[in-house]
């Protein structure tokens, strides 16, 4: 396990409101048709862009559909440098159902 940890959507709506960056891997289709607000969607074509052009001392939050994918994104973005990285817990699914 890396540096990240893992959070809960009460958590990091918490989080978002003291502006954290907050991703989307979802692929680009759901993301399209709905997203956390202010999400960025970010995907193998354009994470290294991502990965150069983002404030690395942010807070990062990483959501997929229901948790598992954001864990591995959360993996490789703090091996990157990115030093407050939190993966959600539950997903895009348990955030639009508790929103």
């Amino acid at each position: 396990m890396g540096n990240y940890k893992r959070i809960s959507t009460e958590k990091a709506q918490e989080l978002m409101s003291d502006q954290a960056t907050v991703i989307d891997v979802r692929d680009r289709q759901s993301y399209s048709k709905e997203h956390i607000e202010n999400a960025v969607h970010v995907s193998e074509e354009n994470i290294q862009q991502f990965i150069n052009g983002t404030d690395k001392s942010k807070p990062l939050i990483i959501y997929c559909y229901r948790g598992n994918s954001s864990q591995d994104a959360a993996e490789y973005l703090s091996k990157k440098g990115f030093v407050d990285v939190y993966s959600m817990d539950g997903g895009f699914e348990e955030w639009s159902s508790n929103n």
